[in-house]
């Protein structure tokens, strides 16, 4: 599990050697992946059938309460990226502390892009930089009712009655 978690720069080393052997489509999707659930790992098997691999961008826990508040994330960097690492689909884990991964994105140069489709192409963060090298932008379909807010407030509600 370990092995698939790299700090940036080294990931973006390890990718010069898969290409230079012939790896030619690289996928990329990043989020807070906060609170795992099924519907994360619905999505990633999707955005894995993208291409010949795929990375994973994880929100550092810094990130996420400039993004989510002071309450979040529920569980800590390393568990996401462990968690994360120990999906099948799931090819390399990497970590970013910026409010946005476009300079983690241009350091690895995907061929492909991909969120959720809560997200329209226009919207997707860092689209505009991936095309600009030929890079495809894709949205993929999420399961209904899965979301790792929704599963927060389930769990608050459970607390209150």
């Amino acid at each position: 599990m370990r092995d698939k978690i790299y700090e940036r720069r080294a990931l973006a080393a390890r990718l010069t050697e898969l290409r230079a052997a012939g790896l030619c489509k690289l996928v990329f999707t990043n989020g807070c992946f906060d609170l795992v659930h099924v519907g994360h790992l619905r999505y990633l098997w999707a955005a894995r059938r993208q291409g010949d691999a795929l990375v994973v961008a994880v929100n550092d826990d810094d990130s996420i309460r400039r993004l989510k508040g002071p309450d979040r994330p529920i569980l800590k960097l390393e568990e996401r990226l462990q968690i994360l690492a120990g999906f099948a689909c799931v090819d390399f884990v990497t970590w970013f502390g910026e409010d946005t991964p476009i300079p983690l994105l241009c350091e690895l140069r995907p061929e492909v892009l991909v969120k959720g489709a809560n997200y329209s192409i226009d919207g997707v963060v860092g689209r505009e930089v991936a095309e600009g090298w030929g890079a495809e932008v894709k949205t993929l379909a999420l399961t209904p009712g899965r979301s790792t807010t929704g599963l927060i407030e389930k769990v608050l509600a459970l607390k209150t009655r």
